[in-house]
């Protein structure tokens, strides 16, 4: 593996970089198909392509029941791991839960804010090559704390569901549990079927396929955003530990074979460091090759700047999910960079302890979308509506405000009904 220069890379290598697609254009076209299959045939569908995309022949869609047995079967330590990272998720989440506020100005106006959950959530838990209990605590403990009513999760089927992931959605507090994966897991969440009502909004995250039918049913429900494969960039000094480095981009890289994992420092005898700890770490990976894969992608690489600045002008136009800053400046830095999902500070903070266990959130956008949203919150799943009173003085003081502006639009009622008001006293 050999580092390259930022200020060598031509327009395609920058695309590739910038502008990730995770391949979820090439899909839309079929996954298209398979929504519309579920919304049409409903449970049907599921069984169909449960069968053709998992090789499972799926009995009943919904195993809830499932999950309270695993929790009482799992071991005792993975059973205490769950209910540890439980509670840090929950704590991190119960610090976010906005509070209704009313205020009075002295002119007479009253006005306000409050808050109200969302009354029914789906939340998506990829599964495939590897199971994700801690996706199940990121998606349904927020949805809970913001006081969602009914939360329900899918995930996909198995002829022996993984027992870790069923025990966290019961640890989480989900209502429903589903066995349903992919875009067609999407649809269901979406639309319903016989075995459920529609949900109002669907979040997770998923492979491109997932993302693709977020993307499709957009607009007839609501989606958290869309996240694809798992990104990771690394901003480090001469400081930084190219071990630690390394073994955080084998981390990333062993999600999924179109992962991004990108290193970028400012010196070059660390980068070729970064480079030969990754050579000689990746083999003993137990997922190695699914590591290989993500670092042979045109979205992934090791790159030396020619200053501090440079790197940083490169990880804010990057806007990864991931962001670790392993450097001596490192709050110089942050300060810096506005656009990451989950920001990583210092060489003890690996991307691995937000995934699991300090509580932040690791459901994240991906594909630079960390310019214009942030991560799964306790705001994902609340909506606000504004309270206003006026007395008659403060309207008084509004009227030729409010009539000379509706008349400017044209909109005569508008001024009438303001004027109204004021009948007895013109």
């Amino acid at each position: 593996m050999d580092y390259e220069a930022v200020s060598d890379l031509g327009p395609d290598r920058r695309r590739a970089l910038f502008e990730r697609t995770a391949g979820v254009d090439a899909v839309r076209s079929t996954v298209r198909d398979i929504v519309e299959s579920v919304r049409e045939e409903g449970d049907v569908a599921l069984r169909r392509y449960a069968s053709e995309f998992d090789d499972v022949e799926l009995g009943n869609v919904d195993v809830t029941d499932d999950a309270e047995r695993a929790y009482e079967e799992i071991d005792d330590d993975v059973r205490a791991a769950i209910e540890d990272a439980a509670e840090n998720v929950r704590e991190f989440h119960d610090a976010q839960v906005p509070e209704d506020w009313r205020r009075e100005f002295s002119d007479g106006r009253e006005l306000g804010r409050r808050f109200r959950p969302i009354e029914r959530v789906g939340v998506y838990v990829p599964g495939g090559t590897a199971a994700y209990p801690s996706s199940v605590l990121m998606g349904v403990i927020p949805a809970k704390v913001a006081g969602v009513d009914q939360v329900a999760v899918a995930t996909p089927p198995a002829e022996e569901m993984n027992p870790v992931t069923l025990a966290a959605m019961h640890v989480a507090g989900a209502d429903r549990v589903y066995a349903s994966g992919g875009a067609q897991a999407i649809a269901a969440l979406a639309y319903g079927t016989e075995t459920d009502r529609p949900r109002q909004k669907v979040v997770g995250p998923g492979n491109k396929f997932v993302a693709a039918a977020k993307a499709e049913v957009r607009g007839d429900v609501d989606i958290d955003f869309l996240a694809g494969p798992s990104e990771l960039f690394v901003l480090a000094d001469d400081t930084a530990d190219p071990g630690y480095v390394a073994a955080d981009v084998l981390a990333q890289a062993e999600h999924d074979p179109e992962a991004s994992v990108v290193a970028v420092t400012d010196d070059e005898a660390t980068a070729d460091a970064i480079c030969r700890e990754v050579e000689a770490r990746v083999a003993d990976r137990e997922r190695a090759d699914t590591i290989e894969a993500a670092l042979d992608t045109d979205a992934s690489g090791v790159f030396v700047a020619r200053s501090m600045s440079e790197a940083v002008l490169f990880a804010e136009e990057y806007a990864a999910e991931h962001l670790s800053i392993q450097a001596a400046d490192d709050e110089e830095l942050l300060d810096r960079i506005d656009s990451a999902g989950s920001v990583f500070m210092g060489p003890y903070a690996p991307v691995a302890a937000g995934d699991y266990a300090t509580g932040t959130n690791h459901v994240l956008p991906t594909n630079a979308r960390a310019k214009v949203v942030g991560g799964l919150s306790v705001d994902t799943f609340v909506r606000s509506t504004t309270v206003q009173r006026l007395d008659e003085g403060a309207l008084a003081d509004l009227r030729n405000t409010i009539t000379t502006l509706a008349d400017a639009e044209g909109l005569e009622a508008h001024e009438a009904s303001v004027d109204a008001r004021f009948e007895d006293d013109d």
